[in-house]
């Protein structure tokens, strides 16, 4: 289950991967926009500024976040983004932060590519932060003896969750369209203490607190709060340094 409010809760640090993926999207006057991943729709308003003359749409797998979105008026319905189809209209496509939880969505990019009408744009964003040390803490406690049984329903995502730049780069080049994809490394200044976990409380934590008890969930935080503190350590004036790496391509279909 998604918590609205706790994903909120770094709203402005969550937005800039955002508004940097939306400037490369260069349509001028679309018909339809859709937003994949919505969330709780606070960022896909923005894109009634944008486009203002646009059909907006959005889609999001979580309940909650879709009756988040909805009640900022966004046109929003609960779907698997695997289950979504452009139509003759869609001239942009944007996905933000959403398609790491779907494993096989470097196919899904294809079908899309391959779908959408000539000139159409598709802007994406996913995490590229697998192998930092925060996820790889989150890995290593779900490994132990007290955990391991408990959570083996859970499927964390692993180091190739996502592609690098280049890996979409050729994907999409490949499924006729230009691409032009990079990275970039945010580094977040976290206020607070143990900021860190706070922060992956709202994303990468997620499965594993649907997974546990109140209580569980209250000692996996006990136990992994320590090991983020040394990983991340809080500087003198109360802030935290946390590196975050996200991997962006904008294409546009031949």
């Amino acid at each position: 289950m998604w918590d609205p409010a706790k994903y909120l809760s770094f709203s402005d640090h969550r937005a800039r991967p955002f508004f940097d993926l939306v400037a490369r999207v260069r349509a001028e006057s679309p018909r339809a926009v859709v937003d994949l991943g919505c969330g709780p729709g606070n960022l896909t308003v923005t894109l009634t500024q944008r486009w203002p003359n646009a059909r907006l749409t959005a889609i999001d797998s979580s309940a909650e976040m879709v009756a988040a979105a909805q009640a900022r008026g966004v046109v929003a319905s609960q779907s698997d983004l695997r289950d979504w189809t452009p139509d003759d209209l869609t001239d942009v496509v944007i996905s933000n932060a959403a398609l790491q939880w779907v494993p096989d969505h470097p196919d899904l990019l294809a079908k899309w590519a391959s779908a959408l009408s000539p000139g159409a744009w598709l802007g994406v964003q996913v995490p590229g932060n697998f192998a930092a040390p925060s996820h790889e803490l989150i890995r290593g406690l779900v490994a132990e003896p007290e955990w391991v049984d408990l959570l083996e329903p859970v499927r964390l995502r692993e180091e190739d969750a996502t592609l690098n730049p280049d890996g979409y780069a050729e994907l999409l080049s490949a499924a006729g369209c230009d691409v032009d994809a990079w990275e970039t490394t945010y580094l977040q200044r976290l206020d607070g203490e143990d900021a860190v976990l706070e922060w992956i409380s709202g994303t990468a934590l997620r499965p594993i607190r649907a997974a546990l008890s109140d209580p569980q969930w209250q000692q996996f935080r006990a136990e992994l709060a320590p090991r983020l503190a040394e990983a991340y350590p809080r500087r003198a004036d109360g802030t935290t340094w946390f590196p975050f790496r996200r991997v962006f391509f904008v294409v546009r279909v031949r």
